[in-house]
């Protein structure tokens, strides 16, 4: 398949040089893995974007009815596909205060699902980052258009062994990888790092913890160090778009593909559509 993009609805590929997305990352994404021609997990990635337009001030009055038929104007295959959102506070003049009113910008990209021959989904190599991400509340957990820690984390690597960087925050706590959030079991109970200054909640993350609470599986959401990350007895990443893959390498620490892990693929979370 090819790759097809709407703007507010309309098959372009430019959007003017004026959009406040452009000038200052004023603007949410959403990456939507799309199985058997249907978004998956569409709900929930609306009610993040609707979230975090409340945080970046901008309108989004009709906004979802607006997506929802941006969505429908595509050509959704019978397989696996990768459907991006973008809203940005569309185009305003010189300065950093919003216009009022905004008028945002849709941006609805269907892409190909990307293929891993190497089958990451059976283990990865992982490595450290130097970068850090600041801490800021305001902007914590959503999906802001301004990736640039993320950017700097994944120059930091080139070597193909590594498959993604784990990054803490300024005060050195390990929040994420570059495009994944982390989770490690330890004697029996579930960890992931507390994302209340930095760091993207993630769907599938919301997903696994809800999974895991259904078991009766305890679960600690905190601030870890490095090296009770590396003390861990498994370890994986996961994204709404890959799912879990297990880290078998992190450094010079090897781990097994744990049973907690295995358990949890098993149920493929991130092909839900609902």
């Amino acid at each position: 398949m090819s790759t097809s993009t709407l703007i507010n609805g309309l098959p372009a590929s430019t959007i003017p040089v004026s959009d406040r997305g452009l000038a200052y990352g004023q603007g949410l994404f959403e990456t939507i893995l799309v199985s058997a021609g249907q978004p998956a997990l569409l709900h929930a990635h609306f009610d993040r974007l609707l979230q975090g337009c409340q945080r970046l001030g901008i309108p989004d009055q009709g906004l979802m009815d607006a997506l929802k038929a941006d969505i429908a104007g595509l050509s959704l295959p019978a397989g696996d596909a990768v459907l991006k959102l973008i809203v940005t506070a569309g185009s305003g003049g010189r300065g950093y205060l919003t216009p009022n009113p905004a008028n945002p910008n849709r941006i609805v990209t269907l892409s190909p699902m990307p293929a891993y021959p190497d089958q990451p989904e059976m283990g990865i190599d992982v490595c450290w980052c130097e970068t850090r991400l600041a801490v800021q509340p305001a902007l914590s957990g959503i999906k802001h258009l301004n990736r640039l820690e993320q950017v700097l984390a994944r120059e930091e690597w080139r070597h193909t062994n590594c498959r993604e960087g784990l990054v803490s925050d300024t005060r050195g706590f390990v929040i994420e990888g570059t495009m994944s959030n982390l989770f490690f079991v330890s004697e029996g109970c579930l960890h992931t790092p507390d994302l209340s200054g930095s760091g993207i909640n993630g769907i599938m993350r919301r997903q696994i913890i809800a999974q895991a609470d259904a078991w009766g599986v305890q679960i600690h959401i905190g601030d870890y160090c490095p090296e009770q990350v590396m003390a861990a007895d498994e370890l994986f990443l996961c994204n709404s778009l890959n799912g879990i893959w297990p880290i078998t390498n992190l450094g010079e620490h090897e781990y097994p593909l744990g049973h907690m892990t295995l358990r949890l693929q098993s149920l493929q979370l991130q092909r839900k559509v609902k």
